[in-house]
């Protein structure tokens, strides 16, 4: 045994631990809007956050402690004061921001709750189902999304697709497929209030939580939300198709790609939005994998598997892969409008 490399992998499991003891502080300092509080009001001793927040003062410092070792707050000790970077800022106490993160942690407690289910469909190979899933796990992902959303649909993805944004400011019929909670549904029709959109999902739940999210945002007549499965949702006249972060979780990916070509227009725009990865295992070990493979055995494999044909592609899917699963629905052009660090952004045409 390599001493040295025994050390080194008791110091990372030492930085992994201290990640996942951490879920449950984070959590509270979100709920109880601890982080909000040293946003807006600058450095603060324990004693001065937990009058502002109206908490405990013995808990207040505890947790201001813990953060402090996490390097999520600074901490200076000639005024014992501490202090939430703006950088830290960004990532924990705003919600508009484009790279906060907060809500990874609430999707992270929502898998460890899921444990006991996946651990016996291991031992069965049987899967577990989107709407069977521990907790509100479909909150969390969809709050987990929606910063990404927010900073890149409308102005960066859309536009990289070929004629799409022209189409949309002139009145398109969209379909959102597999939309969750509505959120892409509901900025998508916001920008483009001369366009109709559809949000179509499986998992009539969420279809509920879509409609109370667009109520709540003002979305206008140009939008509804229907209960439907992706291979038989019904139109066959759409401009454009949207998928978001949800063709790998599906039973029959393919089955449901040719159903997205029969519902296009001719001239019509298939938009995937899947996680990023590379098609080799070893180009995928990095921390974004990481991420992708832990929660795909937890959810997108047990979630598949649960469905007709349950093809368990896997969040980490890779290019490749997907591109077999959308020509084998039909498609003649697929290629790769965009990309970012978490997302593979993909256009398909007939």
């Amino acid at each position: 045994m390599d001493e040295q490399k025994l050390n080194a992998f008791i110091g990372q499991l030492l930085n992994d631990l201290g990640g996942a003891f951490g879920i449950a502080p984070v959590r509270i300092g979100n709920r109880l809007g601890l982080y909000k509080a040293m946003r807006e009001c600058g450095p603060m001793t324990s004693l001065e956050l937990a009058a502002v927040t109206h908490l405990s003062e013995r808990y207040v410092r505890e947790w201001l402690s813990h953060q402090a070792a996490s390097s999520y707050v600074t901490y200076d000790p000639a005024s014992e004061r501490f202090t939430l970077p703006p950088e830290q800022a960004a990532v924990l106490a705003d919600e508009e921001s484009p790279v906060y993160m907060v809500d990874a942690f609430d999707a992270a407690a929502a898998y460890l709750d899921n444990q006991p289910k996946v651990e016996t469909a291991f031992k069965t190979g049987a899967g577990v189902g989107w709407g069977s899933q521990a907790g509100c796990l479909f909150c969390a992902v969809a709050r987990f999304f929606r910063p990404s959303y927010q900073a890149n649909l409308v102005d960066h993805w859309l536009p990289t697709l070929d004629g799409v944004v022209e189409k949309l400011e002139r009145g398109a019929k969209v379909a959102d497929v597999g939309c969750g909670h509505g959120y892409t549904t509901v900025m998508m029709a916001q920008a483009f209030p001369n366009s109709e959109f559809i949000g179509f999902d499986f998992h009539p739940v969420s279809i509920e939580e879509a409609a109370k999210h667009a109520a709540e945002h003002g979305a206008g007549e140009n939008l509804r939300f229907e209960a439907s499965p992706a291979k038989g949702y019904p139109g066959n006249d759409y401009d454009l198709v949207t998928f978001f972060d949800c063709l790998h979780d599906m039973g029959d990916p393919a089955g449901a790609a040719a159903h997205v070509r029969q519902s296009l227009k001719p001239d019509g725009t298939w938009m995937i939005v899947e996680p990023f990865a590379h098609d080799r295992l070893e180009d995928n070990l990095n921390p974004v994998g990481r991420l992708y493979y832990a929660a795909s055995t937890i959810v997108c494999v047990p979630s598949s598997l649960d469905q007709e044909v349950g093809a368990a592609l896997g969040a980490q899917a890779g290019e490749g892969r997907l591109r077999e699963v959308v020509t084998e629905g039909g498609f003649g052009s697929f290629r790769r409008a965009t990309e970012t660090p978490f997302n593979l952004i993909l256009e398909a045409r007939v």
